[in-house]
C-alpha cells in the first residue's frame, strides 16, 4: 500500500516511539535519536512513508513504533542530513522545522524493514557515532 503523498498535496509523516494523540504537538528540544543524543534544535518529518518508517524503527525509547500524520505549524526546510549536503536533491522528501508539528492522525498499518536491514542501518549509525559524526543542526 503506497501512502506517499503527491508533491502538490503533501501528507507529512513523523516516525517515533512516543505515544501521542490527535491534537498533540511534537516540539524541538528533546534528546535527539542520533549521535550523542544532545538536545535537538529541529524536529523532522517526511512526505514518504518509507522515511517515516526508518524514523519509527530507529527512534530511542521503549515504546511501540508509531507513525503519525502531522501538520507543520510553521516553515519547514529540506533536511540537510538527507539532502544536498549528503545526497543530491531530496529523494526521501525529508524536512525539518523548529516549529511544532500537530498530530492529525496515525498510520495504523505499515511494513517495517527486515531484521537484516535494521541491523545494517543501526550498525552504520553506531559507526558514525563512534566517529563523532552528528546530525547537521545548523
Amino acid at each position: 500500500m503506497n501512502q506517499d503523498s503527491s508533491e502538490e498535496n503533501p501528507i507529512y509523516y513523523h516516525g517515533t516511539k512516543a505515544d501521542l494523540k490527535t491534537g498533540d504537538l511534537i516540539e524541538a528540544g528533546f534528546s535527539s535519536n542520533y549521535g550523542t543524543r544532545r538536545k535537538a534544535k529541529y524536529i523532522y518529518l517526511s512526505a514518504t512513508l518509507e522515511a517515516a518508517t526508518w524514523g519509527a524503527e530507529l527512534a530511542s525509547g521503549e515504546g511501540r513504533e508509531r507513525i503519525y500524520i502531522v501538520e507543520p505549524t510553521g516553515a519547514i526546510e529540506d533536511d540537510p542530513n538527507l539532502t544536498d549536503k549528503k545526497f543530491p536533491g531530496n529523494p526521501t522528501r525529508s524536512y525539518r522545522s523548529q516549529h511544532p508539528f500537530k498530530v492529525t492522525g496515525e498510520v495504523m498499518e505499515w511494513q517495517g524493514h527486515s531484521p537484516e536491514q535494521l541491523k545494517t542501518m543501526k550498525d552504520h549509525l553506531e559507526k558514525l557515532k563512534q566517529q563523532g559524526i552528528e546530525a547537521i543542526e545548523d
